[in-house]
C-alpha cells in the first residue's frame, strides 16, 4: 500500500474525489485545507486541518506530525496579492528564494512543490490518484467541430501555447479566427463571460485550454467540469478543446451529457510539436 497522503485541497470536487478514492483504496490519508478557500465540506471528508496562504512552516509541521509521506495539490485557488499572504518565516525564506519567480504562477507552483520535497515529501498529480482524469485525444460526447471551429482550435492552441510559455495563463476563446479573450489572472469563467460579451455572432467561438509548455506536470493542470460548459453555453460558445494527456476532465460522463444537452463539443487535441 502507498504512503500516507496529503490532498492539499483548493476549491472545488476534486479534493473530495481524491479523498473518495483513497477510502475506496483503504489508504490513508489527511486534508490540509487552506483559509478562505477550501469549502466546508471537503474538510468534513475526513481527518483534516486548515492554514492560512503563506504559512509555510505550520503546514509542513501539519503534514510532518499527521505522518503524510505523499502529496497531492488538487483544487482552484484564487492567488492572493502578495500584501494580503502573512507569510510565516518559513514562507519569507521560500519567496525570498525564488524572488522573481513568484511573479508567475508556475515559478511559484514549482517553488513549493520543490520546497515540500526537499522537505522529504513525495509530491503527486491528481490524475496519479484518479487515472480516468486525464482526457485522451478524440470527443467527449457526441458532437463534433465543424470546420469553421477546427480552424478556432488550430489558431487557439497556437496562442495559449505562446501564454503558456511567458507563464500568463492556459486558455483562449477565438472565434473566426479572432482571439475575443485570453485568460490571465481573472481565470477561466471570468475569461469566458468576457468572450461572450463581445462575440462576432450570436453563437460561435471556442474555448482552448493547454497546459502551459515549461509548466509542472503534476499541479494546476488545465481542467473542465460541467461548470465549464455550463458557462461555454450561456456565452454561446460552440465547443471546447483541451490538451490531450495534459489537461483533466471532472466527471467525464457528467461533461459529455451536459455538452451534448447543451449542443456543444468537447475535444481533446494534442498539443503542438516541440520546435
Amino acid at each position: 500500500m502507498a504512503g500516507k497522503l496529503g490532498i492539499i485541497a483548493g476549491r472545488g470536487p476534486l479534493p473530495r474525489q481524491a479523498a473518495a478514492a483513497c477510502r475506496a483504496g483503504e489508504r490513508p490519508y489527511f486534508i490540509l485545507g487552506l483559509e478562505g478557500e477550501t469549502e466546508p465540506e471537503t474538510l468534513n471528508e475526513g481527518p483534516s486541518a486548515i492554514v492560512r496562504m503563506g504559512a509555510v512552516g505550520t503546514a509542513l509541521s501539519i503534514l510532518r506530525s499527521n505522518g503524510v509521506e505523499e502529496v497531492v495539490m488538487v483544487g482552484r485557488v484564487q492567488r492572493p496579492a502578495l500584501s494580503a499572504l502573512r507569510p510565516d518565516w518559513t514562507g519569507t525564506r521560500l519567496l525570498a528564494r525564488i524572488g522573481i519567480r513568484a511573479a508567475g504562477d508556475d515559478g511559484l507552483l514549482s517553488a513549493v512543490v520543490a520546497e515540500l520535497e526537499r522537505e522529504g515529501f513525495r509530491v503527486v498529480g491528481i490524475e496519479q490518484i484518479l487515472e480516468s482524469l486525464l482526457i485522451a485525444e478524440g470527443p467527449v460526447g457526441r458532437h463534433r467541430p465543424d470546420a469553421t471551429a477546427a480552424a478556432d482550435i488550430e489558431r487557439g492552441r497556437e496562442v495559449a501555447t505562446i501564454l503558456g510559455r511567458l507563464d500568463v495563463g492556459q486558455g483562449v476563446v477565438v472565434q473566426k479566427g479572432t482571439v475575443l479573450a485570453v485568460e490571465a489572472v481573472e481565470g477561466t469563467d471570468a475569461m469566458i463571460a468576457r468572450a461572450g460579451a463581445i462575440r462576432l455572432e450570436p453563437q460561435g467561438g471556442v474555448l482552448v485550454k493547454m497546459r502551459k509548455p515549461q509548466q509542472e506536470r503534476r499541479v494546476d493542470l488545465p481542467t473542465i467540469g460541467t461548470a465549464t460548459i455550463d458557462r461555454a453555453a450561456a456565452a454561446g460558445l460552440a465547443g471546447i478543446a483541451v490538451e490531450a494527456g495534459g489537461a483533466l476532465v471532472v466527471d467525464r460522463q457528467a461533461v459529455a451529457d451536459a455538452a451534448d444537452a447543451a449542443g456543444l463539443f468537447v475535444v481533446g487535441i494534442p498539443p503542438l510539436p516541440v520546435a
